[in-house]
């Protein structure tokens, strides 16, 4: 994910500043990788409309999906399935964030703590309030009966409790991208496409084993090996490796290959979880994941000569500039927003059409502009945890900030791993920490307040990396 703000010699994914979009926009060098930052907000964005396409709550009160409902909608996430672009825009910021940090930062302790402690709190700001709200809501929703009461009240209480966390679940992969960054920008540096195709080979090994007659268990390890050979492709992208050539070969070999493993091999249609499915694509990723994603990304190599002329034209890359700073924000909250229209519609008597006929086909369109409202208020009161705070004054030479001491970099390691398992956690058992009913994770039963006590520690733990003396980083 992009968070740099528009510098000269930047071509990192844009982030507003107090100043205007007029002038921010007026101010992009022109060698910025435009389309890079259009991928980000868009990818994001298509993450949205998805959302708010397949989440429905049926007649008799279920929160259902509506690729699960209408099974011929699933091959639209072929192409809607567009995570593989986020993390591919990804490994692009973290490698101009990495080589400016290398120019500012002397070799020796800190270097890896400063980068880590600055990508997590800029993801972890508006988590951060999102979880506050939501705990809110769960603690409200316990303490009033809600959740115990019987039928469908209390049921889709219970699943919105669970259901709206579980977007977090890209937090927390995002973060663990993030923390390995360092180490694979040092690999690529050395061994070039050779390292993606290391990790495609492993994932492939991991799901021969999965499905193979091997522990289930096992198949998790494509959530690092899947989400970071996408990354890596950030790398070469930035490097300029992804060719015109490659772009095609990524195209045709990466959907191809996909239809292959959808048609013969025992992965599912859709390109995203769906309840009841005894094999998700999703959780843990699958390679037919990876070869869809590798498909997608070889279609933005070859859309980019087009897209960068386009986006040369000032009021195409305005409307960027514009709708940048809130993209993370209304992919936190477009579910809230989401839930909040359907449960007031239900309340007022107002049931959705059959999913998948034309009256549902022909409400979409205004569902949307009502869920784009009201999701657009809770933008403009949350979008403020999606700002970093105004730095403090520069040191001055007489206040020098101390050399960071050698357990820093351990210690932001560490942090890391912790803030990635409570992340995750808490996206998997949901926020009701007062009912705080057990929900399995990896090999047991974990509840809310344990994910909680988790994402806690790991916060104390990333602000013990903080740098000690003098101003604080920018």
């Amino acid at each position: 994910m992009s968070q740099t703000r528009p510098r000269p010699r930047s071509s990192g994914p844009a982030r507003a500043t107090p100043r205007s979009a007029d002038a921010i926009a007026a101010a992009t060098p022109e060698g910025r990788d435009r389309w890079v930052d259009l991928m980000r907000v868009g990818s994001l964005f298509v993450v949205v409309l998805g959302h708010w396409l397949m989440v429905d709550i049926t007649p008799d009160g279920r929160i259902a999906n509506a690729l699960a409902e209408v099974p011929a909608l699933q091959p639209l996430t072929w192409l809607l399935q567009v995570m593989p672009l986020f993390f591919l825009v990804g490994g692009v910021a973290h490698a101009h964030t990495l080589e400016s940090l290398e120019r500012r930062h002397p070799d020796g302790p800190g270097r890896y703590a400063a980068f880590f402690r600055a990508r997590a709190l800029r993801l972890l700001r508006p988590t951060l309030a999102f979880l506050v709200v939501w705990a809110a809501i769960g603690a409200a929703a316990h303490l009033t009966g809600l959740t115990s009461r019987p039928g469908d009240v209390g049921r889709i209480a219970r699943e919105a409790l669970v259901l709206v966390p579980q977007l977090l679940w890209f937090v927390g992969i995002y973060l663990g991208a993030c923390a390995f960054a360092p180490l694979m920008r040092d690999l690529h540096r050395r061994w070039g496409l050779r390292v993606v195709a290391a990790l495609v080979t492993a994932a492939c090994l991991v799901d021969l084993v999965r499905f193979g007659g091997g522990p289930e268990l096992v198949g998790n390890l494509n959530f690092a090996l899947v989400w970071l050979a996408l990354h890596q492709l950030g790398f070469a992208w930035r490097d300029g490796l992804l060719t015109t050539r490659r772009g095609w070969a990524m195209a045709i070999g990466g959907f191809a290959a996909m239809g292959l493993l959808v048609g013969l091999g025992p992965y599912p249609v859709s390109m995203v979880g769906l309840p009841g499915e005894a094999v998700s694509n999703m959780a843990p990723p699958t390679v037919a994941l990876l070869a869809q994603g590798f498909g997608i990304c070889g279609l933005a190599v070859l859309l980019r000569p087009p897209m960068t002329r386009v986006l040369a034209r000032p009021p195409a890359w305005r409307a960027v500039v514009v709708a940048g700073p809130f993209a993370m924000t209304a992919f936190l909250w477009h579910l809230t927003g989401l839930l909040t229209v359907l449960l007031a519609a239900r309340a007022v008597g107002v049931s959705q059409p059959v999913t998948g006929t034309l009256a549902w086909w022909v409400t979409r369109p205004l569902l949307f502009a009502v869920l784009a409202s009201v999701t657009a208020v809770l933008v403009a009161v949350f979008v403020r945890f999606d700002r970093s705070p105004r730095s403090a004054s520069p040191a001055s030479p007489s206040s020098p900030a101390r050399p960071a001491p050698r357990w820093v970099d351990p210690l932001a390691v560490v942090s890391a791993v912790v803030l990635f398992f409570g992340i995750l956690v808490v996206s998997i058992v949901g926020v009701d920490v007062l009912g705080n009913r057990p929900v399995f994770f990896l090999v047991g039963d974990v509840t809310p307040l344990v994910g909680f006590a988790v994402l806690g520690v790991g916060l104390l733990l990333l602000r013990a990396t903080r740098p000690q003396g003098g101003a604080p980083a920018r």
